[in-house]
């Protein structure tokens, strides 16, 4: 049910940039606005049901927790 209201939800919000977009000849926009609405679209859906993402803060924190080792080790 919850992914019917996301692709609606996405609809109107195509129905109301898209046009724009293509009247004043953005296709650079147009297609970066395409690219991120598929992805938050395609997020929303995988939420609904329940789908467990990877959380971005995981992954940020094994890249710099070796920096913050090495800068600690230095300071004391």
């Amino acid at each position: 049910m919850m992914s019917i209201v996301v692709i609606a939800a996405a609809l109107i919000i195509i129905a109301i940039d898209v046009p724009h977009l293509k009247r004043n000849k953005l296709k650079k926009e147009l297609w970066v606005f395409t690219v991120l609405l598929l992805i938050g679209v395609g997020l929303s859906i995988a939420c609904s049901f329940h789908i467990p993402l990877p959380n971005p803060l995981k992954g940020i924190n094994t890249i710099l927790q070796p920096l913050s080792n090495y800068m600690y080790e230095l300071l004391t």
